[in-house]
């Protein structure tokens, strides 16, 4: 089978597309024919090897895929040949990862896919929309009628973010950076959008939240806390899912006068069941049309090593030139 790998950390042009042999099937396994797959900020920090995990090479990438059964594992119970399925947490914890012809994937891991919804979808969709729910329902417990900011809400977390905070009923304020993200950032149902290169941020959020934000979702990687817990309500939550080598100034007389809270995150520590009750949600609300992908362009598989160049352009050098998901289908 084809499939984008690397037999050592490096730059993009350590990406190999070439033959594998086909996976062997585990018993609680199922032979997933892939159909697309995504591209996350993660997987070049892991592809580079800046973020140190064992990896077995050759390493096939990816975290997420969507396709259809084509084998079972003998003791598999929850999926048959011929369905439709998507994953997300591969590429982790001595699994495989998603980018090839066909992969092998434990059915803990898969989820059903809704009928009206396309496979490039529920990729774009998968990691991030489930850190999203994860972050918002079993972290933060965001209610409705609270207030909830975001950084970049046209990002790819951060889209999810805003999208599933109006579904559970809150009040959302995000920043962008062009007018072209203020108008998608809208359409995703931003109540309040600032506008980062122009307008003071902190000032514009004390006047669009003046008793303050209940939950505060950061995603840049140098957060300032001494900014964000004074812009914090009573009894606010932060979630922290950034920034691994960040060594902010921490107010502890705001952070503890105010009986603020602050979470860090990372998806792959989430408990079975939240993933679980995220699939699920995720699934209603895109066959409902609540929950959209953000897709910013469809690129071939064989085409990895230049999707994650153009990952980094966006996310490392930051110049923000993407504008959802990168997909790539074998």
């Amino acid at each position: 089978m084809k499939a984008a790998y690397i037999n050592e950390t490096g730059g993009p042009e350590n990406i190999v597309y070439g033959d594998l042999p086909e996976p062997k099937l585990e018993p609680t396994e199922c032979l997933v024919k892939v159909a697309a797959v995504d591209v996350n900020p993660v997987d070049l920090y892991i592809r580079s090897g800046a973020v140190a995990t064992p990896l077995h090479f050759p390493y096939v990438m990816g975290r997420d895929l969507a396709g259809k059964v084509v084998a079972t594992g003998s003791a598999v119970k929850r999926f048959k040949i011929g369905d439709r399925v998507w994953a997300t947490g591969q590429g982790w914890d001595g699994r495989q990862g998603t980018f090839s012809e066909l992969a092998a994937i434990d059915e803990g891991w898969l989820n059903q896919m809704p009928g009206n919804v396309t496979d490039e979808e529920i990729a774009a969709v998968s990691l991030v929309g489930v850190t999203a729910h994860v972050g918002l329902v079993a972290r933060a417990k965001l209610k409705a009628g609270e207030t909830l900011f975001v950084n970049g809400g046209t990002g790819g977390v951060g889209s999810s973010v805003v999208q599933m905070a109006k579904i559970l009923g809150a009040r959302v304020i995000t920043t962008v950076g062009s007018e072209e993200k203020a108008f998608r950032a809208r359409e995703l149902g931003a109540d309040v959008v600032i506008h980062y290169k122009t307008e003071n941020v902190v000032d514009a959020i004390k006047k669009a939240a003046p008793e303050g934000v209940n939950v505060w979702w950061e995603t840049l990687r140098e957060p300032d806390f001494e900014k964000t817990f004074s812009m914090l309500a009573l009894r606010g939550r932060m979630i922290v899912m950034a920034g691994r080598d960040a060594r902010p100034i921490f107010p502890v007389g705001t952070f503890y006068a105010k009986n603020l809270s602050i979470m860090g995150f990372v998806i792959l520590n989430s408990a079975p069941e939240e993933l679980q009750a995220a699939a699920e949600d995720i699934n209603h609300w895109m066959s409902a049309g609540k929950l959209k992908a953000q897709i910013d362009r469809v690129m071939r598989l064989a085409q990895a090593a230049e999707a994650h160049r153009l990952q980094e352009e966006s996310t490392i050098k930051k110049t923000s030139a993407l504008a959802g998901k990168i997909i790539l289908k074998p």
